[in-house]
């Protein structure tokens, strides 16, 4: 008999997007092999607080689990949970870590950080990665310098902004015409993202962003369609076909991802000539390659409908998992169901621990 592996799922966080981790983790655990894993449940309130959850699993979604969880310090969830490194014993109690997390502080290179210096494997990017996916700015310079075309766009602090918002603006308006896009440099999902049509809804739009992130980003309106890839692997990824997302809202914003009920469109396979699909496809894995990612990510495209030329807009080093994720529905249509995924993301990241 095959021993069963202990995986500690992680779920919750202080960003912006526990909402959809927890919608995230409760389709990752529902899905999971239970005569191939022991799941251990972790969850983290938004005020950052450590929690042992081991009640129904569809709690976790609407928040409950929180009223049944037992609270730990950190200290003592690393050392029970986590691994026995600290008490000097040299089994593991945890063999795997996935973490179901979104956002700064999960999906950034922090939690990962704790992970590498558990020496325990874990799902998803490293450190490195991680966090130059989760930084807009810097992951476009970097996508530039790989040869992938990137849209018009810059990045201003929040101090600048605070300080003097009449200059930030006039300096959108000599760069872009309206409309232009505002979002947190450091957010996923959506989270904090307006377009602005006019003076009046850019100075909205850039103190909403302030309230999630340090640094803003403005970008140029693309007149688009939406295409999404998923790409799984360690040293050799490959690329999913592509879905194309038709927002319900004027763009896909959080509202239209997780809260539409159903308005907003995922057409899987998108429907494209062969030519543009396998130039996604390949410019999905040069991006992969280019933060050096490993396990999972997803890469989100815009297509110009005038030109046809393809933009890539970022990746995602920990994808949402939730009943309308794409990057789930992507390799279901290409015959790797979800519990079987799950099980290739558990074993790609023993890999990497190994390697």
């Amino acid at each position: 008999m095959i021993k069963k592996l202990n995986v500690a799922v992680v779920f919750g966080g202080k960003s912006g997007e526990h909402e959809v981790s927890l919608m995230s983790a409760t389709n990752v655990i529902k899905a999971m092999d239970k005569e191939k894993y022991n799941i251990y449940m972790i969850g983290i309130t938004k005020q950052g607080k450590w929690m042992a959850y081991n009640g129904e699993v569809d709690k976790i979604a609407d928040g409950s689990w929180e009223k049944e969880a037992v609270g730990v310090d950190r200290e003592e969830t690393i050392n029970l949970l986590f691994s026995n490194i600290l008490n000097g014993k040299a089994e593991r109690n945890i063999d795997v870590v996935f973490p179901v997390l979104h956002g700064p502080n999960g999906e950034d290179g922090t939690i990962q950080g704790l992970f590498e210096m558990l020496d325990v494997p874990y799902v998803s990017c490293g450190v490195m990665a991680s966090a130059l996916g989760m930084d807009k700015g810097i992951s476009k310079q970097l996508f530039k310098d790989a040869g992938l075309s990137v849209g018009d766009y810059t990045v201003v602090l929040k101090t600048d902004i605070e300080k003097d918002i009449e200059s930030v603006t006039a300096m959108v308006e000599d760069k872009f015409n309206y409309p232009v896009f505002i979002k947190p440099v450091n957010m996923g999902s959506s989270v904090g993202i307006t377009k602005a049509h006019n003076i009046g809804e850019l100075i909205v739009g850039l103190m909403a962003a302030c309230r999630y992130d340090r640094k803003v980003m403005i970008e140029k309106n693309i007149n688009s369609r939406e295409f999404e890839c998923a790409v799984l692997g360690n040293n050799d990824p490959v690329a999913s076909g592509i879905g194309e997302v038709i927002p319900s809202n004027e763009f896909y914003d959080y509202e239209a991802k997780y809260f539409d009920d159903g308005k907003s469109v995922l057409v899987i396979p998108a429907e494209l000539p062969d030519g543009k699909i396998q130039e996604m496809r390949e410019a999905a894995v040069k991006a992969f390659k280019a933060l050096d990612c490993c396990g999972m990510s997803r890469a989100d495209f815009f297509m110009e409908k005038e030109t046809g030329k393809i933009y890539i807009n970022e990746i995602n080093t920990i994808p949402g998992f939730t009943k309308i994720s794409m990057y789930p529905k992507l390799w279901d249509e290409a015959g790797l169901s979800y519990s079987k995924l799950i099980d290739k993301l558990i074993e790609l990241a023993i890999e990497r621990y190994n390697e």
